[in-house]
């Protein structure tokens, strides 16, 4: 199944084989469940480095466009500004537009205020889409971890619920789910929504823990958030903001709108004095916010109306995708 590798498979094979991550005084965060940026102590001053690595692989129009602000928003999420990229191509042939993808990277960079400084590029005809894996890298005087949330805490969310995968759904099937053009087109301008910067520099000072909802949507970032603070978080859905646009379309498609790609949207805790504060910052940035529930002692769990989760949410994108390849 296409999809996150498990948790279980991540502590088996991953999060103990960090090289000399373990004795390296200057790592402050390493590859930790739930946890999608490393921070790096700099030899002077203040500041922390952080870096997250993102990949771009299942989205066939605007790939560009998206890979940025994706591979910014953890960055962003952990409370720094992102600075500079690296970006790896693999293209399936020389007919791949490559004039087109980069366009794209150099506008999507200047939109975020990073500089592109190196990576790779290459053909490989196994492929069947282009994937582009980024980079990015930025500093922060404060680290701002996913697993930060404290029993008492608010939980708030920044702009709406599934803003990319409603761009993805209206490019890539809206034809199929007989969603008419004006609100496909209204929906797919919501990749220009996809970066959290703005989000995250709002309420940073604020926040105990922040984290970007991608793969599973803001469930999945929820349960994310849960795991790695070791808490349980109660998720009203009815609080959570849902566009119409994303609501008509995963109808259409019969999907949950809390259960697809979510970047542009942030997912924070914070305390919940200060709750009136970090939406005010919001909307002084221009921006919408809800308070969409409360964290609480606990084993880590997802509440979500009720219904505990704990296994990890899987995208209701990806049946969709299947489905498409199978056809072709």
């Amino acid at each position: 199944m296409p999809g996150k590798v498990s948790p279980d498979d991540l502590l088996a094979h991953v999060f103990g084989r960090t090289g000399t991550a373990a004795d390296d005084e200057t790592v402050l965060q390493g590859p930790a469940d739930g946890e999608d940026a490393a921070a790096i102590a700099l030899s002077e001053g203040d500041e922390t480095l952080v870096v997250s690595s993102d990949p771009i692989s299942l989205a066939a129009e605007g790939v560009g466009t998206l890979a940025v602000p994706v591979a910014c928003n953890d960055v962003a999420a952990s409370g720094a500004d992102p600075r500079w990229l690296t970006a790896v191509i693999m293209l399936p042939n020389e007919e791949t537009d490559l004039e087109a993808i980069t366009r794209d990277l150099d506008a999507a960079a200047r939109d975020v205020g990073a500089s592109i400084v190196g990576g790779h590029s290459e053909y490989v005809d196994q492929l069947e889409r282009p994937i582009l894996s980024l980079t990015a890298m930025g500093t922060a005087e404060a680290f701002v971890p996913t697993g930060g949330a404290e029993p008492g805490d608010s939980v708030l969310l920044t702009k709406a619920a599934g803003i990319e995968g409603t761009a993805i759904l209206a490019a890539d099937f809206g034809d199929e789910l007989g969603i008419d053009e004006e609100t496909c087109e209204r929906a797919r301008t919501f990749v220009e929504e996809i970066s959290v910067a703005p989000d995250a520099r709002a309420i940073r000072e604020y926040a105990t823990a922040m984290h970007d909802p991608t793969e599973g949507g803001v469930a999945a970032g929820a349960l994310e958030v849960a795991r790695a603070s070791g808490v349980r978080l109660e998720i009203d859905r009815e609080a959570v903001p849902v566009r119409d646009e994303t609501r008509r379309l995963c109808e259409a498609a019969d999907i949950d709108p809390l259960r697809i790609f979510g970047s542009g949207a942030l997912l924070a805790t914070v305390p919940s004095d200060t709750v009136d504060d970090c939406l005010a910052a919001l909307a002084d940035a221009g921006l919408e916010g809800a308070e969409i529930g409360t964290v609480h002692q606990g084993t880590f769990e997802l509440v979500l109306d009720g219904e505990s989760i704990t296994d990890p949410v899987e995208d209701d994108l990806y049946p969709l995708w299947a489905a498409a390849d199978s056809e072709n």
